[in-house]
């Protein structure tokens, strides 16, 4: 009776690391997810806010409009007095593409800042779509009981219809 007693504790006891390394594997899986998420949703949030603004000059890297607009995803306030919703993530990080749909190719193509593309100053039409990714991708680095995991990025992208004008 006591030799089954502790064959099934030291079973126990074998299987406790395999249980544990399941549990904070799935517990860093997902970790990652949510900050894919968070990217994601900090990007929409980021062309919503474009996207409804009047008079972007999209041309223009330093309009107060885009400006606004990243300070208002990164930290929910446009003036950019709070730390970020997601750590190290910076305005520098955000690539903000404006397209204009193809009926002839039926694709999205680039809208160049010409007066023949989007730009407003040059007497350009707005763009029908604006998208917005992150340059280098947002580098994440699971930890994972002790191995060392390499670095990789998140590269999240969010595509919006443009409604300003």
């Amino acid at each position: 009776m006591k030799r089954r007693k502790g064959g099934a504790l030291l079973e126990s006891v074998m299987l406790l690391p395999l249980l544990l390394s399941l549990l904070i594997g799935t517990v860093e899986l997902a970790r990652v997810f949510y900050t894919y998420y968070t990217l994601e949703k900090v990007m929409y949030d980021l062309a919503r806010y474009i996207g409804t603004q009047q008079g972007v000059n999209f041309c223009d890297p330093a309009d107060p409009s885009i400006t606004a607009a990243e300070n208002y995803a990164l930290t929910g306030d446009t003036a950019s007095a709070q730390d970020p919703v997601v750590p190290n993530l910076t305005p520098a990080m955000f690539q903000i593409a404006i397209e204009r749909y193809d009926p002839a190719a039926q694709a999205m193509t680039p809208c160049d800042c010409s007066a023949a593309g989007c730009d407003a100053s040059q007497g350009g039409l707005p763009p029908d779509f604006i998208q917005v990714s992150l340059t280098d991708g947002y580098s994440v680095q699971p930890f994972f009981w002790g191995f060392t995991i390499d670095p990789f990025p998140l590269r999240p992208t969010v595509t919006v219809p443009y409604g300003g004008t």
